[in-house]
């Protein structure tokens, strides 16, 4: 089977909040989007809908001037999920988030679409090996993760399959580069990386209320203005190797007598530190920053915390929080 090697008409089933803003990327980078849903007339309201809000957008200025036409003229409501697919180069799944339901449609997208064509679904933290038994020729199927709301969020996680081959790999990361997004690879575990970071933070945050240390709203506080403020900038890696890996190691010493084995130190820290690898005190912790680049990575990490905190300043509170 020869998988295609040109992405130009593009799918997406499942034209919802998260599909459709998979849509409208797709549509406004120039590929023919065509939407499948439940039926042709949810897919059209679909199709009315993401074109007013991308209106919306442009005369906010969140999207270019123009987008919003070059989206009304590249996205089309299709009958059925299989007219959506028949001619497509690539489709994007996007229905809900049951394994039963992705393995439905899945099953009829593989059907229905190009023998050749790459098919990625959108889940959040079903293993792409569990859905690739609905995907005939499986090959051809990856996970290709985005985050929510689609046109604005950078980040997309490329999660292969056991079965994915590598060029299919290589063709679906160089169309989210070319959508202007940041590609990941990432392994076939559940979850992924993202939510298993977000949901590890998630349940600690829950436990910190249970526990009356916190309210729920002086803890959002705490994290959007302390480390998750430098999270919009740097991983967690990056930001640890600029703190130093033995300040690292001896937080979680203290934290581990209050906290039990949980928050123990992780081994590929201790034995880092162990090494005399302590970040960018050394040149080299987790990551290897070059010695002379340490001073312009400082000046930099300072000057974009300045602006980030203006661009906060600016923005103001939240509506409603």
């Amino acid at each position: 089977m020869q998988i295609t090697q040109t992405i130009a008409a593009t799918a997406v089933v499942g034209a919802g909040y998260m599909g459709g803003g998979i849509a409208q990327v797709l549509a406004m980078h120039g590929h023919k989007v065509a939407l499948g849903d439940v039926d042709g007339g949810i897919a059209e309201r679909s199709r009315v809908r993401l074109v007013g809000q991308a209106r919306d957008f442009e005369a906010r200025g969140l999207l270019p001037a123009g987008a919003a036409e070059t989206i009304e003229g590249n996205l089309t409501a299709a009958a059925s999920i299989e007219e959506a697919v028949s001619t497509a180069d690539y489709v994007a799944e996007a229905v809900p988030e049951d394994p039963v339901i992705k393995a439905d449609i899945l099953g009829r997208i593989s059907t229905a679409a190009p023998a050749g064509a790459v098919i990625a679904s959108n889940t959040s933290a079903i293993p792409i090996g569990e859905l690739a038994a609905a995907v005939s020729n499986p090959e051809r199927f990856l996970g290709v993760h985005w985050m929510n709301p689609a046109p604005f969020i950078p980040g997309v996680e490329l999660i292969p399959g056991p079965q994915t081959a590598p060029g299919v790999m290589d063709l679906a990361e160089e169309l989210i580069r070319s959508l202007g997004k940041t590609p990941a690879r990432v392994a076939d575990t559940p979850g992924f990386v993202a939510n298993r970071l977000q949901f590890a933070l998630y349940k600690e945050a829950a436990r910190i209320v249970e526990e009356g240390v916190a309210a729920p709203s002086q803890i959002d506080a705490v994290v959007s203005s302390t480390f998750g403020f430098r999270l919009a900038l740097f991983g967690p890696f990056a930001i640890g190797d600029m703190a130093g890996l033995d300040v690292y190691e001896s937080s979680y010493r203290t934290l581990e007598k209050a906290y039990g084995e949980r928050f123990a130190p992780p081994a590929a820290l201790t034995s880092t530190v162990e090494e005399g690898n302590l970040g960018l005190k050394t040149g080299h912790g987790f990551l290897d920053i070059d010695p002379a680049s340490r001073e312009d990575l400082v000046a930099y990490r300072d000057s974009t915390y300045a602006r980030l905190s203006q661009l906060r300043a600016e923005l103001g509170q939240a509506p409603g929080l």
